[in-house]
């Protein structure tokens, strides 16, 4: 049997025919069943059919033409904005602004973009559209809950990338979508929110009729010291909620931690709801009891 060829160090994990043949491969080794093909023209290491999206930008980044980018909702996943819940899947987008061309590949959708200055960024070596920019693409794509999650995701931390008032420029400027679904999302938006499921959760008390909650609600004792910050909460009632999606098991310790944490809340006299992943399967009803006992015991008027 004839030994084969190994491939040269000098080629990424990921690579066009091209660069191979460059390189010297022969051709015969590019059709071995040792490398991957995830697009055509494209060879890798390892790839596999499970390969999850920011493991196919990397995979389709040899096949990009100058002046072409990750948009839409691939260009949020790679600023690490949260993706609509299963079974939706987000597909890879790839952009060029006029009068440069998209790609037209399977496994690709491609956007011809009306022509304007580049805001592009450098995201781990792959050109990535702005999150302004790719939010409101993503406007003709999701559901006006899965817009206003990644909203709050972007408007989030201590350094956030946007702000409100960009978001809403890009929809004045670019022109909303979807009988106003953008601008609706944005009256929607709050920031201070950790996932999208609390976004979820929040949306899904306010449509049930309830008062909508604070987003990270801080407490602190009598002395002025810090306590938690809670998820969401109604100080006026006296009732916090957290959201807490986790397998307890998987991190003790900080269970543990917690656990000490509610009872420090709870001695504030705080009514702490707390939240599973399950209670917000379905239509999220169980989620919305709880919560409506709580506002309920805390002597809020009849709450429909």
């Amino acid at each position: 049997m004839t030994p084969r060829t190994p491939l040269t160090s000098s080629l990424p994990t990921s690579f066009s025919v091209a660069q191979a043949t460059a390189a010297g491969v022969p051709r015969g080794r590019l059709r071995t069943r040792t490398l991957d093909r995830p697009f055509h023209g494209v060879r890798s290491r390892r790839i596999g059919e499970s390969a999850g999206l920011v493991a196919l930008c990397h995979a389709y980044a040899p096949r990009l033409r100058d002046g072409q980018f990750f948009s839409h909702e691939t260009a949020l996943l790679l600023h690490g904005a949260p993706m609509p819940e299963w079974p939706y899947m987000p597909a890879l987008h790839v952009s060029a602004h006029r009068p440069l061309r998209e790609p037209r590949t399977r496994g690709v959708a491609g956007h011809r973009l009306q022509g304007r200055g580049s805001a592009m960024q450098n995201l781990a070596g792959l050109p990535v559209e702005d999150p302004v920019r790719a939010w409101r693409q993503c406007g003709s794509l999701w559901q006006v809950g899965d817009l206003v999650a990644a909203a709050d995701f972007l408007l989030t931390g201590s350094r956030p990338p946007v702000t409100v008032a960009e978001l809403r420029g890009e929809v004045e400027r670019m022109g909303d979508v979807r009988n106003g679904i953008l601008s609706r999302a944005l009256d929607d938006v709050r920031a201070g929110v950790r996932s999208a499921r609390e976004t979820r959760l929040r949306l899904l008390l306010r449509d049930a009729g309830l008062p909508e909650p604070q987003t990270a609600w801080n407490l602190y004792d009598e002395r002025g010291t810090f306590i938690a910050e809670l998820d969401l909460g109604y100080p006026e009632f006296g009732v916090g909620i957290e959201y807490d999606g986790r397998v307890h098991a998987q991190d003790a310790r900080q269970f543990a931690r917690d656990a000490d944490r509610w009872d420090a809340v709870r001695a504030l006299g705080v009514d702490l709801v707390r939240i599973l992943s399950h209670h917000l399967d379905g239509d999220g009803v169980a989620a919305v009891e709880k919560v409506r006992a709580a506002l309920a015991r805390a002597g809020a008027r009849p709450l429909h």
